[in-house]
Parts: structure tokens; sequence; C-alpha cells
């Protein structure tokens, strides 16, 4: 028996050390990227172009979901299944409307003359809100998955059903503030 809790905790020790260096690999590539967006704009022939209101409309809904990323842990530590649903079915439906909010967004842009052709500042912005949205779409197919396990009328606590709850919340957390850097970033710049 002590041998199977050493490997539980050695199992949640590696499954907590991958995700922190995943969420350090996006750290590098979005710091990568922002850090070629400053340097390509200094280099002039730069169109500006004002973000259209779906984006700051997305930021709303990606916040939001966050809260009730944290209703959903604090359902399943209760053992409170409807909650539990409830919460997640809020997740999904929020980080779905950040989607279609950003996707929106892209159809303002390109129907005010910014495509992915016009200026390399309107490819350097569909790089990043892209790659952070597939990265939105990846969160969203964890709480998808999370939820259809728990749909299972056998619903309890486990160990190791929380670790991989808390791992999606700390994604789903990191891919929000990361959504309100590039927002911030791309404002300032």
């Amino acid at each position: 028996m002590v041998g199977s809790t050493g490997s539980t905790n050695n199992s949640e020790v590696a499954l907590r050390f991958a995700l922190w260096i995943g969420m350090g690999a996006i750290v590098m590539m979005f710091a990568a990227l922002t850090s070629a967006y400053i340097v390509r704009k200094a280099a002039g022939n730069w169109y500006e172009f004002k973000l259209p209101l779906q984006f700051f409309y997305s930021t709303v809904a990606i916040v939001t979901s966050s809260f009730f990323a944290e209703r959903v842990c604090m359902a399943y530590k209760r053992s409170d299944r409807k909650s539990y649903l409830s919460a997640a079915i809020m997740v999904i439906l929020l980080g779905c409307t950040f989607v279609v909010l950003q996707l929106m967004g892209w159809r303002a842009l390109t129907s005010s003359g910014v495509t992915l052709d016009l200026n390399v500042s309107g490819s350097f912005f569909y790089a990043l809100s892209g790659l952070h949205l597939i990265h939105v779409l990846g969160g969203i197919a964890v709480y998808c998955a999370g939820w259809l396990v728990v749909s299972d009328a056998r619903f309890r606590f486990t160990q190791k059903g929380w670790v991989r709850l808390d791992l999606a919340r700390q994604y789903w957390h990191f891919i929000g503030l990361l959504w309100i850097y590039l927002l911030i970033f791309l404002i300032l710049q």
C-alpha cells in the first residue's frame, strides 16, 4: 500500500511538472512572437489599426470563465455533482463565447481591410490571437472531457480526479492571463 501511495504522488508530481513545462514553452513561444512584433514594428512600414470591441468583450468572457473554473473545483471537492456540472458547463459556454467573439473580431478586422496579406502588422495580430485561440480550444476540450466523465451517475471525489481537475484549472487561468497580456501588449503597441 505504501508503494502505491508513493507512485500516486510521483505521478501527480510528474503531471504537475509536465504542465509547468508546457506552460513555460507556451510563454517562450509568445515571448518570441511579441519580441519579433516589437522588432518588426520598429523597422517601419507598419500599418496601425484599432482593435474591434469584440476583443475586449472576449476578455470579459474568459475572465468570467475563470471564476466558474474555481467553482468547478470547489464543487468537486464537496462531491457536489450538480454544481460541478453546471459550473463546468459555464466554463465551456464562456470559453466558446470567447472563441466566437474572437472570430467576430477577426471578421470585423478583415471587413475594415486588415487582412493577412495587407501588412505584416495584420499577420502578426492574426498569428498571436490565432495561436492563443488554439490553446483556448484545447482548454475547452479538456473541460468537455471532464464534464462527460463526471456526468456519469457514479460521481465521487478521487485524488486522481482532483489532480486532473486542478491541472485543467491552472491551465485555464494561465490561458486567461495570457490573453490579458496579449491584449495589453497590443493596446500599448
